[in-house]
């Protein structure tokens, strides 16, 4: 009987660690991993979603080095800690393992403020696309509907920033504070 409770337990285990294994080796990082017509575990979803917040909080930290720029970049880089905050009890309340926070690794920085506001503006959109991809989701827990709702709103909050500014450059209009 201990044996059979035993094996039963690493079955379980082996269940619950089988998708985030398979995470491991699938193509993307964070927003642009996630694909629509797909479905995700919580775990899953959660990984993605933290993935997509380190992405956006080192991308602002590394603008802000590189072009020597504060505003609103600051301002959003507190925001991703935010959001970054508001995930992580759902990874204790599922059971589910913080990945490390790798996002240099998978940063790309354009060449002009230009090209950032462009990028921001796709960030975004790939950001939002997410999360109402999961939203979609029926089953999803309360907690985790609410955080990633707020997410959501958040992520609607900075496209339109990015939006603003990106016409504005188009439009030969100013930029953002040094």
């Amino acid at each position: 009987m201990k044996l059979l409770k035993t094996a039963l337990s690493l079955a379980m285990a082996l269940t619950l660690l089988i998708p985030f294994t398979a995470l491991a080796f699938e193509e993307g990082y964070g927003a642009n991993g996630v694909e629509e017509s797909k479905t995700y575990t919580v775990g899953q979803m959660l990984v993605y979603a933290l993935q997509d917040e380190y992405l956006a909080r080192a991308e602002y930290r590394d603008i802000m080095a590189t072009f020597q720029v504060n505003r609103p970049f600051s301002n959003i880089e507190r925001a991703e800690n935010q959001h970054i905050a508001l995930l992580m009890p759902l990874f204790e309340a599922y059971g589910v393992t913080v990945p490390e926070d790798d996002a240099k690794e998978h940063l790309a920085l354009p060449k002009t403020l230009d090209e950032i506001y462009q990028l921001g503006v796709q960030a975004e959109e790939n950001n939002i696309a997410m999360y109402n991809a999961f939203l979609s989701r029926e089953d999803l827990p309360e907690d985790v509907q609410s955080v990633f709702e707020r997410l959501l709103r958040a992520s609607q909050n900075h496209l339109s920033a990015f939006s603003n500014q990106a016409n504005l450059g188009q439009n030969g209009g100013g930029r953002w504070r040094k």
